[in-house]
């Protein structure tokens, strides 16, 4: 059994040592995805629609790189600066993700890294 990390072209390099995702065997674990728009460096935007918007395609590209993407998602972890934006990042989950329905946790968090930062997201895949 063995492992790979996983990189995503044109996505900005992780803040920290981790990688932005790991594959195993089949599975993709995708490390929590902020809202940097990878074409201007900066957020997507103030709110926490836009924001989650640019998470699920940071996700995107991260799962296109290891072989799967979101229709293969598993579960999700959600971190909200304000649980009170819930619905207005729900709004946009439900959407990009369409019938398909992975298990997942919403949580209000303390902090996250990143000035303006409002919601990241992460996630569990499989490859096909």
């Amino acid at each position: 059994m063995s492992h790979r990390p996983v990189h995503a072209p044109n996505l900005p390099k992780p803040v920290g040592p981790y990688s932005p995702g790991m594959a195993f065997e089949r599975l993709i674990f995708v490390s929590g995805q902020g809202a940097t728009d990878p074409a201007t460096g900066e957020l997507a935007g103030p709110d926490a629609t836009s924001q989650t918007e640019q998470c699920l395609k940071n996700l995107q590209a991260i799962l296109k790189a290891a072989g799967s993407d979101l229709s293969h998602v598993l579960r999700c972890g959600v971190f909200l600066i304000d649980m009170n934006e819930f619905a207005a990042m729900n709004a946009v989950y439900a959407r990009v993700f369409g019938d398909h329905r992975p298990a997942r946790t919403t949580i209000q968090a303390a902090a996250l890294p990143g000035k303006g930062l409002r919601v990241e997201i992460d996630c569990i895949a499989y490859r096909p």
